[in-house]
């Protein structure tokens, strides 16, 4: 009777082991498919791109989750804690300037599009109409200085100190102002917009993406535009430590493929500038 007792404890031992097996191999094999990235994104144009490339992710067996932001400030403070693992709204000195500010671990792979800046006025049509001390309303944004008075100044409207960087200057550096401009740096990007609308003899200098989510064409309503060779580039920012993370390059690189270039230039006309790849 012992025997057959522990012959049949024996085998249960066994079979819960086996199917302790069986689990725990399970498990490692939903570990590996789990090849998803969640990535935060400003909603126009940066989202309706990662949207464009989900189809390729997934061929390549990584599921694209897309977090939509309205401002530029929590989606390095989501990378930065992980709640994402990469974010993609910004240009290469705006994220110089926070991982300066902050002291976040944050680098970036690669450049995937650039948004020309552009100035906008509901009553002045021309350059040489602006009158004496216009105001100009820009963001508060202070890595986006030092882009927007080269831009004025590469229209002759301004000049800036030749002693300066010209890719950290700021308003104080202006030497020249012939137009005696009044340059007001104190609204934050998404509300630039609403501003142009409400403020007819201004000039508003707007950010892409949000020009476009207010149904201005860029390439038409602006007064002036930054031209394609902008080194402003959009990048896929990351934590340093996933840097060369196989899959976020991945990323880059289905971003970067031809398609994906294709759709930016058919869908937003001269907007938004791919660049990488192929271009």
């Amino acid at each position: 009777m012992k025997k057959v007792l522990g012959f049949i404890s024996l085998l249960v031992v066994l079979v819960l082991a086996a199917c302790g097996g069986a689990d725990s191999s399970n498990g490692n094999n939903n570990e590996e498919e789990d090849r998803t990235l969640v990535i935060g994104a400003s909603s126009i144009p940066h989202a309706e791109i990662l949207e464009e490339a989900k189809p390729l992710l997934e061929e390549k067996g990584i599921t694209l989750e897309i977090e939509e932001y309205e401002d530029y400030v929590l989606p390095n403070d989501d990378l930065e804690n992980g709640d994402l693992d990469a974010n993609y709204f910004q240009h290469i000195p705006y994220l110089e300037q926070t991982v300066a500010d902050t002291g976040y671990e944050l680098d970036y792979i690669d450049g995937i599009h650039v948004e020309p800046m552009g100035v906008y006025s509901q009553s002045i049509t021309s350059i040489d109409e602006i009158p004496n001390g216009t105001e100009v309303i820009l963001s508060n944004s202070v890595a986006d200085h030092a882009r927007i008075l080269s831009l004025f100044e590469a229209q002759g409207l301004i000049t800036l100190d030749d002693s300066v960087d010209k890719g950290a200057a700021e308003i104080d550096d202006i030497v020249e102002n012939p137009k005696e401009l009044e340059f007001s740096p104190d609204v934050v990007p998404e509300l630039l917009p609403e501003i142009y609308f409400s403020e007819e003899n201004s000039l508003v200098v707007i950010n892409t993406n949000y020009a476009i989510g207010a149904d201005l064409n860029p390439l038409e309503d602006a007064l002036f535009i930054e031209g394609s060779d902008s080194e402003y580039v959009n990048v896929i920012a990351v934590r340093a430590e996933d840097k060369d993370d196989e899959d976020l390059n991945t990323l880059v690189e289905v971003l970067q493929s031809e398609d994906i270039q294709n759709f930016i230039v058919e869908n937003y006309e001269g907007a938004v500038v791919p660049v990488g790849g192929d271009q």
